[in-house]
């Protein structure tokens, strides 16, 4: 895939669409593409997060260890940002996300998602909203959960 055909699938995610095409093109140089076969893990719970992921086609399910097995917490397509949690918190990976179908993601540098977010501001909100929605589904799931217990 050439570099502007990177530009083109970037421009597509509503997380850059403002961002300058040069910028678009830094970002698709810097980062990898990187393919995952239906079950194979992008990461697991308690590794480094050394890299955020932009799905770009597939699906990706975000698990983490309950009592009686693995329980989904969400499956992220097309134009989801996966594994920035732990580069924001400074932490280890939070949870494990694993391939659901055949998925292809850009695989963005920790170094380069901070420079990223420092230079452009609305990403960074685009990006805790995000997150905040996300905290919102779980704290919903959780109150459900504990309603029906």
């Amino acid at each position: 895939m050439t570099l502007d055909t990177e530009v083109m699938s970037l421009r597509q995610v509503p997380l850059f669409r403002e961002v300058e095409p040069s910028r678009l093109k830094l970002l698709a140089f810097t980062s990898e593409r990187v393919h995952f076969e239906a079950g194979q893990a992008f990461f697991a719970r308690g590794e480094t997060a050394d890299a955020a992921y932009l799905i770009l086609e597939g699906a990706a399910a975000v698990s983490i260890d309950g009592p009686f097995g693995p329980v989904r917490l969400a499956l992220l397509g097309p134009n989801a940002l996966v594994g920035e949690m732990g580069i924001l918190a400074d932490q280890p990976r939070s949870a494990t996300v694993i391939a659901d179908t055949a998925t292809t993601a850009l695989r963005i540098d920790r170094d380069v998602f901070i420079e990223l977010l420092a230079q452009f501001p609305q990403i960074s909100i685009a990006v805790m909203r995000e997150l905040a929605l996300r905290l919102e589904q779980t704290n919903q799931r959780l109150a459900e959960q504990v309603g029906n217990a």
